[in-house]
């Protein structure tokens, strides 16, 4: 067989391995465009930061473009170099797991088409006009170089996006029009906010025909979606979730659905990478009060400083409260934590009397939530007796404070779900207050905190050591941080250990738990973070 023949079979077979790579890596980069709500600027930014550009497969698909790139190197060799790679990156993505896989939305495989369109664009102009090992050297640099190709599919297909959502936008706004007896109660904040919309749902159903943003749908178009799929013609409530990642996105979501009641659950360090200011998160925060019409209420959570300094003029204004009563119209209080649950009583507002509550749930942070929603529910006319029964009924929302009890006698709190300072703390007291065993805490700390992420994380070490018996710290990103604040408490240094991974974690925690002991798993970062 002669050297061109065998030109021609390496670059035939290196070809289809790397194509059979780009598939897996388009969809990698894909994923993560998608959990930066396909927004360029921010996925630029994690891939900057991530440590995604130097990546082993990125380096080694480097090395075999470099081979392919060196003249006195005979080509076969160079394609046998490249198929060896491509073949091994193409074996590693397909055993990598992920937390939140690509989910082949239309929009995912619109951009994905175009990457493709691109790519067989970029490979029939090299293989026409520089022939078969060109085409080769193309391949390859894609996959370097993928990134790239995503953000322009993206850029490209931003008119197309534009031109859709607003026909989607323009087909919710009818549907809503039609219904002008509709309850629109949106409720936003820092965290508490997914939380305090399910147990409204729950307790309003007792009275209502009610329909809410399903799971994270928080954005503009999460509610959309959830109009133009969920919301039923006979519905008298529609609860809205609202989140955030910038000024004006709240705003955005009330001029679709112009809600006539209002809940902000609290104003905090949360993503303040892109916030930048807490004085700017509680500017986007407080655009949903801003939203509430003159006949209409909003109901704020005054334990939080930016919520108790903020004055709202345009609608009645509730302030409620669980540590900081102060200027509060409804408190709750003699709050009381068993194995069963907690009970509380709440005082203050139009109640004649304290109204005693009874819940599965635990934690001071659920207890505020359920103040929420219960004042909501008592401002629309649900009897007492059924806003009681209806809480006693709450399930704890998974990964928000979950607790359960193993067969082997450990009890499990999870807290996996977007942890944050407010959060993690309460999360932490709840730990402590479990003595029947030892305490354990895993978590790789908090994310999104911009430049408090290292003192608020140190701040958490500082709790840790106060309220566990013993830390595992999980990851790269947070470790130094959690460990200089875990070093200043009580906690034995031998009782403290750092590990790469959750399963490294897990590993460690099989080994070391027995039954009486309580294990809190306190936040779970995401792809996008390591």
């Amino acid at each position: 067989m002669n050297i061109e023949s065998l030109n021609l079979i390496g670059a035939i077979t290196l070809g289809i391995f790397a194509a059979a790579d780009m598939a897996k890596v388009f969809s990698r980069d894909l994923m993560m465009l998608q959990q930066n709500s396909y927004r360029n600027e921010r996925y630029s930014r994690w891939f900057s930061q991530s440590g995604e550009s130097t990546s082993l497969g990125r380096i080694f698909c480097c090395i075999a473009l470099m081979f392919l790139l060196i003249r006195h190197i005979p080509f076969f060799a160079s394609a046998v170099v490249a198929l060896i790679i491509t073949a091994w990156q193409f074996v590693v993505l397909c055993r990598r797991k992920y937390k939140k896989p690509l989910a082949w939305t239309p929009r995912a495989k619109r951009i994905y088409g175009v990457m493709w369109g691109l790519t067989a664009l970029l490979g029939t102009a090299s293989a026409l006009l520089f022939g078969l090992k060109v085409l080769c050297i193309v391949l390859v640099a894609i996959l370097v170089v993928s990134p790239v190709l995503l953000i322009a599919a993206n850029d490209i297909l931003r008119p197309v996006e534009k031109a859709i959502n607003r026909k989607y936008y323009n087909e919710a706004a009818r549907i809503l029009a039609s219904m002008p007896q509709l309850k629109i109660i949106g409720i936003t904040g820092s965290y508490g906010k997914t939380s305090t919309k399910h147990y409204l749902n729950r307790i309003l159903q007792e009275h209502f025909s009610t329909t809410m943003t399903p799971g994270s749908f928080n954005t503009t178009l999460g509610v959309i979606r959830t109009v133009r799929e969920h919301l039923k013609p006979y519905d008298e409530v529609f609860i809205v979730e609202m989140g955030a990642k910038q000024p004006g996105d709240i705003k955005e979501i009330c001029d679709l659905v112009h809600p006539s009641m209002g809940i902000i659950t609290a104003v905090g360090e949360q993503h303040l990478e892109s916030f930048k200011t807490i004085e700017n998160v509680q500017r986007t925060k407080f655009e949903l009060a801003d939203a509430i019409p003159a006949d209409g209420f909003v109901v704020v959570n005054n334990d939080f400083p930016y919520v108790a300094n903020r004055k709202v003029g345009n609608a009645e204004c509730i302030r409620y409260a669980v540590s900081n009563p102060d200027g509060g119209d409804y408190i709750a209080k003699n709050i009381e934590y068993s194995p069963n649950g907690t009970t509380f009583s709440i005082a203050g507002g139009e109640l004649a009397e304290p109204l005693t509550i009874s819940t599965k749930l635990v934690g001071e942070c659920n207890v505020s939530n359920l103040l929420a929603a219960i004042i909501v529910a008592l401002k629309l006319g649900v009897p007492a007796e059924k806003i009681k029964y209806a809480v006693g009924c709450i399930e704890q929302v998974e990964h928000r404070l979950n607790m359960k009890r193993t067969p082997g006698g450990v009890t499990i709190i999870d807290d996996a779900f977007n942890s944050n300072p407010q959060g993690s703390r309460m999360a932490l007291e709840v730990l402590s207050r479990m003595t029947g065993g030892r305490r354990i805490v895993i978590t790789p700390g908090m994310i999104e905190l911009g430049d408090m992420q290292a003192q608020a994380n140190e701040t958490l070490g500082r709790h840790i050591a106060r309220c566990a018996d013993i830390a595992i710290i999980v990851g790269h990103y947070n470790r130094d941080a959690i460990l200089a604040g875990v070093a200043e408490g009580p906690i034995a240094p031998e009782n403290v250990h750092a590990v790469d991974t959750f399963n490294d974690a897990q590993q460690l925690l099989n080994s070391m738990v027995s039954s009486g002991d309580t294990v809190l798993y306190e936040n779970d970062l995401p792809d996008t973070f390591k």
